[in-house]
């Protein structure tokens, strides 16, 4: 289950492109407001960066650099921080409440004539992330609704 901290981050990066952004999940799932924040992160973070710190020797000095230095890195690790956690979250086991949920789309996707990858005995939430997506991809919304109520 331990991981190198280069294969969390590239986990991490599959898991956020592939959990899917849908308004039904964010009441029960973390990963919306993470994967949001950690893309948010990725574009602004390096830039808000740059202006922080050349304000921050503007406007204290060169004495401060090895402060303005720890600010920098602290705003620069934010969006990592964010693809450690996805990848780290992406390789966990699901919950017997979410393995049963994922049991059931599963099987209702077969039923309905999905191309599905097999099912797993014991998956985790990259396979729930994949399902999902195949789901609101080639679901109609009348048949992936009643899954929320």
């Amino acid at each position: 289950m331990s991981q190198s901290v280069m294969a969390m981050l590239k986990d991490g990066q599959q898991y956020m492109k592939t959990w899917p952004m849908r308004k039904e999940l964010y009441g029960f799932f973390p990963e919306c407001r993470v994967v949001a924040a950690t893309k948010f992160a990725i574009k602004t973070m390096p830039p808000a960066t740059m202006v922080i710190c050349l304000l921050l020797l503007q406007n204290l000095g060169t004495q401060f650099i090895p402060q303005t230095i720890a600010m920098g890195m602290f705003f620069l690790s934010l969006p990592i921080q964010g693809l450690l956690w996805l990848g780290h979250r992406s390789d966990q086991y699901l919950p017997p409440q979410l393995n049963s949920w994922y049991q059931e789309i599963h099987s209702s996707m077969r039923s309905q004539g999905c191309k599905v990858a097999s099912v797993k005995s014991k998956p985790k939430y990259k396979e729930l992330a994949q399902l999902l997506k195949t789901a609101f991809k080639d679901l109609d919304s009348a048949f992936t609704e009643n899954w929320f109520n």
